[in-house]
């Protein structure tokens, strides 16, 4: 056997040396002279009667001797470091556990979840200096190098969410958070396989990896995996992951529809969406619940009262206008009387002669009630719009370019083509989201009293952009803008994305949560006033809960097994030291006993 398979450091086996003077010493020691003492010599030789055999007594002479010989044994072997190999999980003292927080650990598997048995796992691999990351929000640091009370503690507090996890980012973020000697233990379902690499990675460190699956349930589920809005309408799609045909039956409010699935196949149902807080549900549901609802938040009232006041009738505008579901049109000509109730009011083309005083009052009632009031230019501007109009008028122009566009929610994706002819002027109020290349404002809007206003800087018969394409989809978001109606794909997410509100509390799913900016973790409603957004699990991935288990998937996995089986040394240097000095302490005891000290 090679000295390096029982020592780490051989050369210090040549402390040995020291034991040749040691001996060399004891064979040029001179004997001791011996004297007769004639008063003594009867005692002498009663002694010697009683004494031991040659033998005995002169090993009994060497025992000091043997006694500093073993000292120097045990010092070079200390120095040597003998050591023992052990199992590696059993010198580790720090330890960072990656604990999956994603939609698919809320698997329903017997009396708990996949969760649930990962929580207790995670506890049985707490050592005295342990970290905890998950999988939510890309990789989070919940916990970094704590002792165990502080570690059952935050384990206690865990929850799975319902939103997709990211693996590979907290595997990532534990072995960058990992000391030297730590071991990683990933507990997780393991859906997919992105994060393979990084537990490569992990292992290339010299990171000792264990890998804890929790793959029960799921094996027959059916989930809504898609939602898309249209109009008034939603359309969601059903998939069934199982080997199994299937029959779901989808209800959304007062509407339902039945679809019937073979293995591996997806249906779309398309129903009407009520107002306020309404929720797609599949029925059966089954062991994973997450997609088997899907939240929508509509508007309370979901239809826009428009007025459009002008004098010529507008059928670009007003056609524009009629072939949104949403929109209650009216038309009207100045002079007349405006009624309550409208959330926008459009001036277009009026007669100034005809325009009178309440037509205008009611515009500025409209935004005091938190609606919307949009102006189009015209080459005679009314003086009385007053505070409404946004430009402050210097006469009609022409031959402009467009100078420069505000991407947001009304402008972007159009195309804005210059007028042929404009009024010029400066901005009163506001900001332009459209500029020409003179500095006057093409689109501009505020917000005025809790309502908004809107300049529209294209005359109607003194341009082209009525004839794009697009010119329906502008004025779509305009009176929803004006209006303060978020169209409904505005006011739907996916899990684990974010909303903004204007708060700096948001009633969630399971209670308050902090704003003004919300990460939708759980599935359900968040409001604050009278915003209100919804947020639902609609990841395909994330659906597809039967995963594979680790030990079918080394084609896919590569080398990677669930738990490292490693062998380390353990050095017993404190033993060998702690036996010299207890060999020296019985030397020192002998020489006592026998007078030399």
């Amino acid at each position: 056997m090679a000295l390096s398979d029982v020592f780490l450091t051989p050369l210090g086996l040549a402390a040995l040396l020291a034991a040749v003077p040691i001996i060399v010493l004891y064979l040029i020691r001179p004997d001791p002279e011996r004297l007769e003492l004639p008063t003594f010599r009867f005692l002498a030789s009663e002694q010697r009667q009683q004494a031991t055999s040659p033998l005995l007594e002169r090993l009994s002479r060497s025992v000091l001797l043997l006694v500093q010989l073993v000292v120097v044994l045990l010092l070079a072997v200390g120095l040597a470091s003998p050591y023992v190999p052990v199992s590696e999980r059993a010198t580790v003292e720090e330890t960072v556990l990656v604990v999956d927080t994603s939609a698919s650990m809320t698997t329903a598997d017997g009396s708990g979840t996949r969760f649930d048995r990962a929580i207790s796992a995670a506890r049985e691999e707490v050592t005295g200096t342990t970290s905890v990351v998950t999988t939510t929000g890309g990789g989070q640091v919940v916990l970094q190098r704590s002792p165990p009370s502080e570690v059952e503690s935050t384990l206690d507090g865990l929850t799975a969410t319902d939103s997709p996890g990211d693996l590979r980012s907290a595997v990532s973020q534990a072995t960058a958070l990992a000391g030297e000697n730590a071991r990683i233990v990933v507990l997780s379902d393991f859906a997919g396989d992105a994060w393979t690499d990084t537990v490569t990675t992990a292992r290339g460190r010299g990171l000792s990896v264990d890998l804890r699956q929790f793959d029960g349930g799921g094996s027959a589920n059916v989930g809504i995996v898609e939602r898309r809005f249209s109009g008034s309408e939603v359309t969601v799609s059903v998939k069934n992951y199982g080997d199994e045909p299937v029959t779901r039956t989808v209800t959304l409010g007062e509407g339902s529809a039945q679809v019937d699935l073979g293995a591996g196949d997806v249906a779309t149902v398309t129903l009407p969406v009520p107002a306020g807080r309404s929720r797609v549900r599949l029925s059966p549901g089954d062991d994973f619940p997450v997609d088997d609802s899907v939240a929508v938040a509509a508007p309370e009232d979901p239809t826009v009262d428009v007025l459009v006041l002008t004098n010529d009738r507008n059928r670009y505008l007003t056609t524009a206008l009629s072939v949104v579901d949403q929109v209650d049109l009216t038309v009207d000509s100045p002079p007349t009387t405006v009624d309550d109730g409208y959330d926008v009011i459009i001036y277009s083309n009026v007669d100034p002669g005809s325009l009178l005083a309440g037509n205008v009052e009611a515009g500025r009632d409209v935004v005091a009630d938190g609606g919307g009031v949009a102006i189009q230019a015209q080459p005679e501007m009314p003086q009385k719009y007053g505070d409404l109009l946004l430009l402050a008028p210097e006469g009609v122009r022409a031959g402009s370019t467009i100078g420069q566009t505000r991407q947001t929610t009304l402008t972007r994706g159009i195309d804005f083509q210059p007028p042929d002819e404009y009024v010029g002027g400066s901005l009163k109020d506001g900001q332009a989201l459209v500029e020409l290349a003179d500095g006057t404002p093409l689109i501009a809007t505020a917000d005025r009293n809790g309502g908004r206003l809107m300049y529209y800087g294209y005359i109607e018969d003194r341009s082209s952009f009525k004839y794009n394409y697009q010119y329906p989809v502008f004025w779509k978001r305009t009176v929803f803008s004006l209006a303060d109606r978020a169209p409904l794909s505005a006011l739907n997410y996916g899990t684990g994305e974010r909303a903004q509100f204007d708060a700096d509390s948001v009633d969630g799913p399971d209670g308050t949560v902090a704003g003004p900016t919300v990460t939708l973790q759980r599935a359900g409603f968040y409001a604050s006033g009278e915003r209100t957004v919804s947020a639902a699990l609609l990841d395909e991935r994330e659906s597809d809960v039967a995963v594979e288990a680790l030990d079918t998937r080394e084609g896919v996995a590569g080398n990677l097994t669930r738990e490292e089986r490693r062998t380390v040394p353990k050095p017993l240097t404190e033993y060998a030291a702690v036996g010299a000095l207890a060999v020296a302490l019985a030397e020192i005891g002998y020489l006592g006993r026998r007078g030399d000290l």
